[in-house]
């Protein structure tokens, strides 16, 4: 087993063992104790009381952050000629149809989000085995295929995002960055826990959010008092 860096072990006894903190604590401890020279990712764990093995208790869905995600999002727009000046007025980075299907095919995945139209994507039926395993096929689910292309690209620039419930019940996402304010932080947290919540699926029983913990990249993960968020979770 590793030994602690003094930054580390300075970070640890920041955080006491057990205790659930609100939201607000654990924006402002999170960022204390984040020692990266880069600025570090701000993530979310929520548990969730579902099997996502079933399928009526899958849980799914997108989310626009107040305060955006603080990333540079490279957004490829895979469209017809007639939406690509809108496209690339939006913002999308990458604007074209046959000749990225084609770089695709030849492996290149250098994107972080495809969206593109109803009408081309059987073309992109092929790229499965490709985009698939990397998270990148537009799915109408994650209003990543629409005819409002331009739209689409504007939000995901904004800061929309999208996220799904692992094999193990944990939705996990990036929602911020440690130079944000705690403020900005707790923002961005709270819409997208109520999101979650307004997402519970009808078969759930018991408790729906189990447990929810903020870190950062490489930092301690501090444990969040779920009533601090909402008082009926």
């Amino acid at each position: 087993m590793s030994k602690l860096t003094k930054n580390q072990k300075l970070a640890s006894a920041k955080v006491e063992a057990g205790k659930a903190y609100t939201l607000k604590e654990a924006a402002e401890l999170v960022k204390e104790i984040t020692t990266t020279k880069f600025d570090a990712s701000v993530d979310i764990d929520v548990r969730l009381g579902v099997d996502p093995r079933k399928a009526n208790q899958m849980v799914r869905g997108v989310v626009s952050l107040p305060n955006g995600t603080g990333k540079q999002v490279r957004v490829l727009a895979l469209c017809t000629p007639d939406q690509e000046a809108a496209a690339t007025e939006a913002g999308a980075d990458y604007v074209g149809l046959d000749e990225y299907i084609d770089k695709i095919k030849g492996g290149w995945t250098d994107v972080d989000v495809i969206i593109t139209m109803p009408a081309i994507m059987g073309k992109l039926g092929a790229l499965g085995r490709v985009l698939g395993p990397r998270g990148l096929m537009p799915n109408p689910k994650s209003g990543t295929v629409t005819n409002d292309v331009a739209g689409a690209v504007k939000e995901v620039k904004q800061g929309k995002i999208d996220f799904k419930v692992d094999k193990a019940g944990i939705v996990h996402t990036s929602i911020g960055k440690v130079s944000f304010t705690a403020d900005m932080i707790v923002e961005n947290a709270q819409e997208f826990i109520q999101t979650l919540i307004k997402l519970k699926p009808t078969a759930a029983k018991g408790t729906y959010v189990k447990s929810i913990y903020l870190s950062s990249t490489m930092s301690l993960g501090v444990k969040i008092d779920p009533k601090s968020v909402d008082d009926k979770i």
